[in-house]
């Protein structure tokens, strides 16, 4: 006996010590003769252990008793075991439907143990005993680890759940483990197997698999050890030593499940993760998930750093963006000059902290677009490379015809606008001419609720969302303008602080138009004022009715109201009526 068993080390010892040139097909072969071997050694075992013409697996007849209590010809039991996956089923649904997958594995459990119910009771009617006896211990068994399933649901998917006490799915799979081979031991007992044998078997095996699988089994304890240390968890962002980032789906007995943000999945080796240094992303303790990210761009040497840096730092904070944490807030910092003399630039970097890891990419431009409509917007231009050699007429004439080409466009828009029909080609080339380009990004925000009206705005390309900010701090929208249009003309007209917040909804092209330029126009052309006050009353309006909830004929009656008082302001704010206009 003792010869067999070395007999089953040697070979699996054979197994692993094959030289190099050995395939793994071979190997494999090697490790399963091994296996077979000691398989073999284990039923000769068995067989020792038995007495001379007894069959160890001639199960005794079960009692009567058993037969009437227990299950074995007892349809209550059966009705009992399938009401009471009913109820289970019912409240893992309302609780939570994720666990459904262990109702399912309880429900496969019930059908063995039904099928072999059934059989076992079809072999004692045609008096087929030793068989019959043989399924009756399969039927006690199902029996059994349906209860342990029924069990473990009950302990680990209800009560743990309602006490909010967190047990990893390893610590569940082990505990069922155990609980199952311990009842396939005492019921093999009770039915008058001899254990011995088996026990040597196993043994045997145990050592035989566990030479030839050290790698697999080296996964498996790394998955144990990870799901009980609680180091990482399902739906954590890591970065592997390779340096590919994912997150984390699943954590399984061999390997780990990583999904990445180009739409693949990745499989690590449990032993892979214990055995490097794994980074979590946008983890700390005590603080929210977010991580930190860089944008760089590069400014010449024209303009300081502390207004490159004031101009991003307040396009950034001024307007919130997707997916950019407000804490810490996002900063601009000059991190160097030219290096080693080779460029004219400085170079520029803004942080901020991503709430969304997935939203890695296009979070990250949109604050490229935010920093470039900042910098544009202020007159700070991005810096060119300094390999670029740029060639450019800068003659007096050619910035003429720039000039004009730029004056053209500017008031091509103002043509568009109904509400400066009204003036003289002379008097659009002269509002024109003072119109300076204020480039905003989408969301954006250009002008204020309560802020202190200085300009006018022209929208020459995009589309603009209108928000008035209600009680409780809520703001509603009340329009959406797009170009050609104008807005802003409340305050300037009249001198009133900002009634509503205007939001750019897309990159937009505006122009802004000082209040003195347009009060030189205004006096010039006074007829205007008429139908600036008719545009303004409406608008005005259209802003109180979603206040005060105004139905058609209260507006049109409040329209009429407001022209009169909106002109008389108009009027008074630029001295129009000191000239009796």
């Amino acid at each position: 006996m003792r010869a067999l068993i070395v007999l089953c080390l040697a070979l699996s010892f054979g197994a692993r010590a094959e030289p190099d040139g050995k395939t793994a097909a071979q190997l494999q072969q090697q490790t399963n003769a091994a296996a077979a071997a000691a398989a073999g050694a284990g039923a000769v075992i068995v067989a020792a252990q038995a007495e001379p013409g007894e069959d160890p697996f001639a199960f005794p007849a079960p009692t009567p008793r058993a037969r009437q209590w227990l299950g074995y010809a007892s349809p209550w039991t059966l009705l009992f075991l399938a009401a009471l996956l009913v109820t289970l089923a019912g409240l893992i649904q309302k609780v939570d439907p994720r666990r459904r997958k262990r109702i399912r594995r309880a429900s496969i459990l019930y059908m063995l143990y039904l099928t072999t119910f059934v059989f076992a009771a079809v072999l004692g009617l045609v008096h087929a005993e030793g068989w019959a006896r043989r399924v009756w211990f399969l039927a006690d068994l199902f029996e059994v680890l349906v209860i342990i399933d029924f069990v473990a649901i009950l302990l680990f998917d209800l009560v743990l759940l309602a006490l909010r006490i967190e047990v990893a799915n390893i610590v569940h799979d082990l505990a069922l483990g155990a609980a199952y081979m311990l009842a396939f031991i005492g019921i093999l007992h009770r039915s008058g197997v001899h254990l011995q044998g088996i026990i040597a078997t196993s043994a045997v095996v145990t050592v035989v698999l566990g030479l030839s699988l050290q790698a697999t089994l080296g996964n498996v304890l790394g998955g144990i050890a990870l799901q009980l240390d609680d180091s990482i968890h399902i739906g954590d962002w890591v970065q592997l030593s390779s340096g590919q980032q994912g997150r984390i789906s699943a954590i399984r007995w061999r390997h780990t499940v990583v999904e990445t943000r180009n739409w693949d999945t990745i499989i690590v080796p449990n032993s892979v993760l214990l055995g490097e240094n794994i980074t979590i992303l946008g983890q700390r303790q005590d603080q929210p998930v977010q991580h930190r990210m860089w944008v760089y761009f590069n400014v010449d040497f024209r303009y300081s750093p502390e207004e490159v840096i004031h101009t991003v730092e307040d396009a950034l904070q001024g307007t919130p963006i997707a997916n950019v944490a407000p804490f810490p807030p996002p900063n601009c910092i000059c991190y160097d000059f030219a290096r080693q003399g080779a460029d004219s630039f400085a170079y520029y970097a803004v942080r901020y902290w991503l709430t969304d890891l997935a939203a890695d990419d296009p979070t990250s431009s949109a604050v490229r677009v935010r920093v470039y409509v900042a910098l544009k917007r202020a007159g700070i231009p991005l810096a060119v490379p300094g390999q670029a050699l740029w060639v450019s007429m800068d003659d007096p004439e050619h910035r003429e015809r720039k000039g004009l080409r730029e004056l053209q466009h500017r008031v091509a828009a103002l043509e568009q606008i109904d509400m400066f029909n009204g003036l003289s080609p002379d008097d659009r080339q002269r509002l024109a001419e003072g119109m300076r380009p204020a480039p905003f990004g989408r969301g954006e925000i250009i002008t204020r609720q309560d802020s202190a009206a200085h300009w006018l705005y022209v929208l020459a390309k995009g589309e603009c969302e209108v928000r008035v900010r209600g009680e409780g701090g809520v703001e509603k929208l009340v329009a959406r303008i797009g170009a050609p249009n104008v807005f802003g003309e409340m305050g300037v007209m009249t001198g009133e602080r900002r009634t509503a917040s205007v939001i750019a909804a897309t990159e937009v092209e505006v122009y802004r138009i000082d209040k003195d330029i347009f009060k030189s126009v205004l006096r010039n052309r006074p007829e205007m004022a008429t139908v600036i006050s008719q545009v303004m009353a409406k608008r005005r309006v259209e802003l109180e009715s979603v206040r005060e909830g105004l139905d058609a004929e209260a507006r049109k009656r409040r329209v009429k109201e407001e022209r009169t008082e909106i002109l008389s302001s108009i009027q008074t704010f630029f001295g129009l009526d000191d000239d009796k206009v």
